[in-house]
């Protein structure tokens, strides 16, 4: 299954079962708006990620955004303690992580925390954890401030948004332990 084909997948089942969640969601982001970033980031984004922020770009709209906080974004969808993250916000972490030489801690080169190839698409607020893309080859890990940095956790984006959708099902059968839906919203207990 393509990025596009799961994230498809995740709007279908987000929109049956948390259509109040949905309808909050903002639409695509334009390729003007990539080639700008990518030349503030000085980085060409994975397709895959540039084939998902063409359908949904996830920043909140201006006015929403709390510049006391790294990043933002729409509460409580993917999960409690983090959220999808748009171009602008992308950006905005991509920056905060960005390292000089490319790695860091720079004599670490095989377990870094960080490399400049990964870029973050899911965070919490304060930019401590998240998932990013390779763009090396494409895959899904996770960062998390004090915590060794998981290369591979998934094979894809595409992989991930499986894990998402999969996830989504769960709910709408009121099969997941830890969300439910409340007036249209995912409610996480």
């Amino acid at each position: 299954m393509t990025v596009v084909e799961s994230w498809s997948r995740v709007m279908n089942l987000l929109q049956e079962c948390a259509p109040a969640d949905h309808a909050d969601l903002p639409g695509p982001a334009t390729e003007k708006m990539l080639a700008a970033a990518e030349e503030r980031m000085r980085i060409s984004l994975h397709p895959d990620l540039r084939d998902w922020l063409l359908r949904n770009n996830l920043d909140l709209p201006e006015e929403d955004v709390d510049n006391d906080v790294q990043c933002c974004g729409f509460a409580g969808f993917p999960d409690e303690g983090s959220f999808f993250l748009g171009i602008r916000a992308i950006e905005r972490l991509y920056a905060n992580r960005y390292t000089p030489g490319g790695v860091n801690p720079p004599d670490q080169p095989d377990s870094p925390f960080w490399r400049n190839e990964w870029i973050p698409f899911l965070s919490d607020h304060d930019g401590w954890m998240g998932k990013f893309v390779d763009l090396r080859d494409g895959r899904v890990g996770e960062w998390s401030i004090g915590y060794s940095t998981t290369v591979g956790e998934f094979d894809s984006l595409a992989h991930y948004f499986d894990s998402v959708a999969e996830m989504l099902a769960q709910i709408s059968y009121k099969a997941h332990p830890a969300c439910s839906v409340v007036e249209g919203r995912l409610f996480w207990s």
